[in-house]
């Protein structure tokens, strides 16, 4: 059952932004700042409505048709705007907080400036709780390894993952403060099995403390 922020109707013509290097996770908040004309109006509309909006990520080979309608994945982060401000010259600066995956079953026709699809919300599967606190003690014993080397926000694991109560919010909690490759993002976004995600996790965990032990060539970038 979709959340109260996200209901059938926005899911019948959702409004998409299109970008080439960003993921909006379940949980996650966005900052974003607006300023083609075409997604400005996005925006006025979503405010104007229901406040709900979803990240798309451009499938590469954008640039050939960037003015026009480039191809997006299927499966993107829907939101809802959280806060927003409107700048003298008419651009915005706003913050989206996700609410669900979805897919994209087709867009619908042209008839405004920004794009819009029918899609579909995305529910996870149910995991073994047992396998999920495997990887759950997996990754805390490599976030504690790891601790010394993130930024000062990242370093307490249980803050950062507080209030994700399943593990699908867990895994996305990391998923979104860890993951920055646009096609790993774009993996995990994909993956509907929380347990999946959180070993996708853990063996990125694993590679970067191997590449941060004593003697490792490649130490001085594994965070980079």
């Amino acid at each position: 059952m979709s959340p109260p922020e996200i209901e059938a109707q926005d899911l019948a013509a959702l409004s998409i932004f299109p970008l080439p290097q960003v993921t909006l996770f379940p949980g996650a908040v966005l900052p974003l700042h607006v300023f083609e004309p075409r997604y400005r109006e996005m925006v006025r509309t979503a405010l104007a409505e229901r406040r709900v909006l979803a990240v798309a990520r451009l499938k590469p080979g954008f640039e050939a048709d960037y003015e026009g309608r480039p191809p997006v994945f299927d499966v993107c982060g829907a939101g809802v705007i959280e806060s927003c401000s409107e700048r003298p010259d008419g651009r915005f600066d706003l913050t989206l907080r996700g609410v669900a995956r979805v897919r994209i079953e087709h867009e619908l026709p042209p008839v405004r400036a920004f794009r819009q699809v029918k899609a579909a919300r995305l529910d996870d599967r149910v995991p073994p709780p047992a396998l999920v606190a495997a990887w759950q003690a997996k990754l805390a014993a490599l976030w504690e390894r790891l601790a010394p080397h993130l930024p000062e926000p990242a370093r307490d694991l249980r803050a950062l993952t507080r209030g994700a109560d399943d593990a699908g919010a867990y895994s996305d909690r990391l998923a979104a403060a860890l993951v920055a490759e646009p096609e790993a993002s774009q993996e995990l976004l994909e993956e509907s099995d929380p347990a999946e995600r959180l070993r996708l996790l853990a063996s990125r965990l694993q590679e970067v403390v191997d590449a941060l032990a004593p003697g490792s060539a490649r130490g001085d970038n594994a965070l980079n």
